[in-house]
Parts: structure tokens; sequence; C-alpha cells
């Protein structure tokens, strides 16, 4: 490959909200093997990534026209990456926007928006906002057929409230002791 070729299939986001994100440590699935894994909420007005994330879906589709069997099949006969969250998601996180689930063997390289390495882990979580880099590929696995989303680096850009019901404990001790508890 030529350095001026484009990868075609890599797509690096504009600014998404992570979901679900294992990016510090791998995590098994249903026995699976461990994978770095996050869930990217795309806003539904983010046009500039959806539209470069269905571009680099139909290339991955027709890069790999072998894993299925030679020929291009029907779209609808594939799994997808690139979802709905108001059909497919009942949290309000998701709500008018698009989400797709990037995983990677390997650790993704973690970055401020210097592009600093970013070393404290508190930093990058579910409900922080970043750019992603991402590459599609086809999958023919197990009776599956489909364009997975693989997991590239993160730059964190901003942050944000965090989801999961979790709070801080900046949050849970807000309120003055009573002075007469210790008394």
């Amino acid at each position: 490959m030529s350095t001026t070729q484009k990868n075609t299939t890599k797509v690096v986001t504009g600014i998404v909200r992570l979901s679900y994100a294992n990016v510090w440590e791998p995590a098994s699935i249903n026995g699976s093997a461990p994978k770095y894994s996050v869930s990217l909420i795309i806003p539904k007005s983010d046009t500039k990534t959806l539209d470069a994330i269905n571009a680099a879906v139909e290339t991955a589709i027709r890069e790999g026209a072998a894993k299925f069997g030679g020929k291009i099949p029907n779209k609808a006969a594939l799994k997808l990456p690139l979802r709905d969250g108001d059909l497919e998601r009942d949290d309000e996180a998701y709500k008018g926007s698009y989400f797709v689930n990037a995983n990677s063997t390997t650790a993704p390289q973690i970055v401020d928006r210097s592009v600093n390495p970013i070393l404290d882990r508190s930093e990058v979580y579910s409900g922080c906002y970043a750019r992603v880099s991402l590459n599609f590929y086809a999958f023919n696995s197990s009776g599956n057929k489909g364009i997975a989303c693989g997991l590239g680096n993160i730059q964190k850009v901003k942050d944000g409230e965090p989801l999961g019901g979790r709070s801080s404990a900046a949050d849970d001790f807000a309120t003055d002791l009573d002075d007469d508890f210790l008394s």
C-alpha cells in the first residue's frame, strides 16, 4: 500500500459520547476472548461522521466479498454496525442518536486534546466525550455475516455526566456532617 493511498474503511469520528467503556482493561463477554470495547453514541445531527461510517461500511462490504463466498450480498442479509438508538435502546443517553459498538484485542491509545497520553484511568469513562478512530471490516463466522467495527484510538475532548447510575463520592457526601453525630 502506498503512503498516499487512503484507508477507506477507517473513520475518525466527530465528537461522540462513550458508553460501556471497557477501554483500560479487556473484558470477556459470555466467555469470549477478552477485548477492549466501547459503545459510541453518535448524534443524528453529526452527518459528517454518519456519512463517513456509511461509506466505510460500503467499502468493507465490497472489500469483504471473499468472506461472503465471492459475492457481494444484499445489505439486508448482513449484520451492520450502525444502529438507531431511538429504536434499539430504552436509554435516554441514546435518544436522538445512532451508535456503534467497537472492540479490539489490542489496547487503544488514549490521549487528551493535545494528543498527550492519558494515564489516569478515571479521566476516560462511560459518559465522557471523545473522538475515536474506527476500522470497519467484513466477517463471516458461525453463520453470521456482516461488517464489524474495530476500535482504534481514543481522544478525550470533554467531560460528561457519567453513565451507568454510579454517583461520585463528592455527590454522595455533599451534605455536612451533623456536628452532634460524633459527640
